[in-house]
């Protein structure tokens, strides 16, 4: 014996198909026509919009060399220096560098070594250098 369940669903017209519906269907499902708005809201109501833009920024790039401190000094001047009487602190006389020109010639140019690094890092300045 079959047993027949009927579901109290209440049901509506499709307003383009004319087939009967689930109340709350927003589309068809026969003819894929939208048979109700979306929108929850009031028909026509348009939505509140607040559009707050205050940007006050400004570009404050300047395409400007830099200030250069310092005096412009000669890579291969200072290399030669370094070369020659870098023992005696020659090259750090020439860059201004008195304090570190008085112990090269005292200390006989870090007994060598600190003429080896300097001409290293000389050369690998840009010409002319700023110091």
């Amino acid at each position: 014996m079959e047993e027949t369940t009927t579901t109290n669903v209440e049901t509506k017209f499709c307003k383009e198909c004319g087939q009967k519906i689930a109340a709350k269907a927003v589309v068809c499902p026969h003819c894929g026509c939208q048979v109700e708005n979306l929108d929850n809201s009031a028909a026509g109501a348009a939505p509140q919009i607040v559009i707050n833009n205050s940007n006050s920024n400004e570009n404050a790039n300047v395409n400007a060399t830099p200030a250069v401190t310092g005096n412009a000094k000669n890579k291969w001047v200072a290399f030669l220096l370094c070369f020659l009487l870098g023992a005696f602190g020659a090259h750090k006389f020439y860059e201004g560098k008195i304090g570190m020109g008085i112990i090269y010639l005292l200390t006989g140019g870090l007994c060598g070594i600190g003429v080896i690094v300097d001409l290293i890092m000389i050369l690998l300045k840009p010409n002319p250098y700023y110091c």
